[in-house]
């Protein structure tokens, strides 16, 4: 909460110093942070939460939130690759990345996934123009970006159904390209692997096509989340910067969640979003389901089987498809783990309601 009380002591006032002036001088300027987001459901949250003025995403300038925990953060708004490789570099202190895509960079620097923002059910999907079964699908190859969460969802959805990955031939392309092969009628493309909005707009436009199978088949295997690199925490504010970002988050959420608000925020990250209106934006959020209170956060980052079976599955694939050289050590509320899963910070937010 926004602290008004000027009667609060001057222990409180000297911890929020700065925190109700939009820069100022060198003496008030709040530790500064940045954040890398790209377009996705969940992470386009944090654009929400810049126009609704939670967070301002320039530097100097502070929203709601970043008055309330004392820092000043930067939002960075790019590709998913530029992303990753402006993390990966050190440009950056913080970035929306999968759970997959975190295990590399984490061998070079130490770092800890804070929130969970989201897990894939249903948005990524194989599609296919005729081929009515998995056994059809066998001598014809399936596009999609190879060392992606959409091979790891196709191999994943095969061995779930009793198949040999191997058995199947999936062929790298460019998901905007495979999905849009499949739009136009390219006789070729009889099968893709991709997410949302590719998902929605293939089955809306290419007649005859039907999903075969898609990520409902594991839910909490593909996640989204923000990263944090553990030498940006450990600077002065870095805890308060992990909190904003996650308090962000769960008041965007509150947003989408409250019947008289719903519409225009979906509509707002709609807009974030590939430019999909309310309808889409419905089946979106069903598909993309968002990790929207603390507790359900904490709960995936406790639960046995996401720490025992589904990270080590995770690890296994990225090393054996030569998408991390050496499997980084990772760990749950484990400070010395190369990436670590840290509940802590979600709690702290819950705590301070």
């Amino acid at each position: 909460m926004r602290i008004t009380n000027l009667l609060a002591g001057v222990a409180v006032l000297a911890a929020i110093v700065g925190c109700n002036t939009g820069g100022g001088s060198s003496e008030d300027k709040l530790p500064e942070f940045s954040l890398a987001w790209s377009e996705y459901p969940s992470w386009s949250v944090f654009g929400v939460a810049h126009e609704k003025g939670l967070i301002d995403k320039d530097a100097g300038k502070l929203g709601e939130l970043e008055k309330k925990w004392g820092v000043d953060v930067v939002l960075v708004q790019a590709d998913y690759d530029p992303c990753l490789s402006q993390y990966g570099n050190s440009t950056v202190d913080a970035v929306c990345m999968t759970n997959m895509d975190s295990l590399a960079p984490a061998g070079g620097r130490d770092s800890v996934a804070i929130i969970p923002t989201s897990t894939s059910i249903g948005a990524d999907a194989c599609i296919t123009v005729g081929i009515d079964s998995i056994d059809a699908l066998k001598g014809t190859p399936t596009y999609g970006l190879e060392k992606s969460v959409s091979q790891y969802a196709f191999e994943r959805c095969l061995e779930i159904e009793g198949q040999d990955p191997k058995a199947f031939e999936f062929k790298q392309m460019d998901p905007g390209a495979a999905a849009l092969a499949m739009q136009s009628g390219d006789a070729d493309v009889k099968s893709i692997m991709v997410w949302n909005p590719f998902v929605l707009q293939t089955l809306r436009d290419r007649e005859g096509s039907k999903r075969l199978f898609d990520s409902k088949k594991i839910p909490e295997e593909i996640i989204d989340m923000v990263v944090v690199s553990k030498d940006s925490l450990a600077k002065e504010g870095g805890e308060e910067f992990a909190c904003c970002v996650i308090d962000a988050f769960y008041q965007v959420n509150k947003m989408i969640e409250s019947d008289s608000t719903r519409p225009e925020t979906l509509k707002a990250l709609g807009e974030k979003f590939s430019n999909l209106g309310l309808d889409d934006m419905k089946i979106i959020v069903q598909e993309t389901q968002m990790y929207k209170t603390p507790e359900e956060g904490i709960a995936l980052f406790e639960k046995k089987d996401f720490q025992d079976k589904t990270m080590p599955m995770v690890v296994d694939f990225c090393a054996t498809h030569d998408i991390v050289t050496d499997k980084p050590t990772v760990g749950f509320g484990d400070a010395g783990a190369q990436l670590n899963f840290d509940a802590s910070y979600m709690k702290k937010v819950q705590e301070k309601k």
